[in-house]
């Protein structure tokens, strides 16, 4: 068995020696970034310069365009100061915190879109009593269930790894990973493993599937309905259906990277496919809405050139 030693800090050793190169990547990476935020706060300006927006859907838009920022502010600012080391440590406070935001970031952005997809399943199904089930004084309590959910959620896997000694600090990542970081601890107690699994059925496996049972029935009432209210469907759920693929992808890439060996791919690509989700889904997000959604579009266009 290997001998506890005071671990104070973790090795972030996916970044490699970039060599100059890290001048060009810092470049891209900010780029990416900066357009993540961008993109998201003009949709967020929108729906609150926009009256006419200020509906249940729209709101719970705007909260998963906030996330969307959060989310992805939990990665790049350490991506970036890390370009420019030379021994990429991070501390162990450091690294929880960046887990805690991640791992809390991502339970709230897919108990977002369950709750956007119970949204549409209202309005679709039950259109009668839409005002009634969807108040934007529900949407409210429904987006603070949404975080005292996922908070209570992470915490109870997060306080088994807290109290973790570790026999190693290299996390082969970009980031500080959950899974990689109890790899490190010198004796994983059964508990702490289940509390692994717990996160993923809760934050995982119990969203989606509420997704999965809304947009059932959504798709069954499109099939007696005009082809005129179909598109009108398709047109406002397209944008949650994409989001929910890109998810699904990136949790393919999730399995690859941890049960596949990924050591004869590129270093570029194993970065790629073990940050897929924190990379692209704040930047498709506000893409697909912005262009899927007219009531959006228009109002964007409207307060971009209309100087009346």
């Amino acid at each position: 068995m290997q001998n506890s030693t005071e671990v104070v800090s973790f090795v972030l050793s996916a970044y490699g020696n970039i060599g100059n190169l890290k001048y060009l990547y810092f470049s891209i990476i900010l780029l990416w970034y900066s357009s993540i935020w961008v993109s998201n706060t003009i949709l967020i300006v929108v729906i609150y310069k926009d009256r006419g927006l200020h509906e249940p859907m729209y709101l719970l838009l705007c909260h998963l365009f906030m996330n969307e920022i959060s989310a992805s502010t939990s990665l790049y600012p350490l991506l970036l100061s890390q370009m420019f080391s030379d021994t990429h440590e991070v501390t162990l406070p450091w690294c929880f915190l960046q887990m805690f935001c991640i791992y809390i970031f991502g339970c709230v952005e897919l108990c977002s879109l369950t709750a956007m997809a119970y949204d549409r399943y209202v309005c679709i199904c039950h259109p009668l009593h839409y005002n009634v089930l969807m108040s934007n004084r529900r949407v409210v309590k429904i987006i603070l269930l949404v975080w005292i959910y996922s908070f209570s959620s992470y915490m109870f896997s997060f306080s088994f790894i807290l109290p973790l000694k570790f026999c190693g600090n290299v996390i082969d990542k970009v980031f500080c990973d959950q899974q990689l970081v109890i790899k490190l601890a010198c004796s994983v107690s059964l508990i702490t493993s289940i509390s692994d699994l717990f996160i993923g059925f809760m934050c995982g496996v119990l969203p989606l599937s509420l997704i999965s049972v809304s947009y059932i029935k959504i798709l069954w009432v499109c099939l007696i309905v005009s082809n005129e209210s179909k598109k009108k469907v398709i047109t406002t759920c397209t944008p949650q259906i994409v989001s929910l693929a890109n998810i699904f992808v990136s949790a393919a890439f999730h399995f690859i990277y941890y049960r596949l060996d990924v050591g004869y791919l590129p270093d570029e690509v194993q970065v790629i496919l073990s940050t897929y989700l924190l990379i692209f889904q704040p930047m498709i997000t506000p893409f697909m809405y912005g262009l899927y959604l007219p009531k959006i579009r228009h109002s964007y266009k409207r307060l971009l050139f209309d100087r009346k």
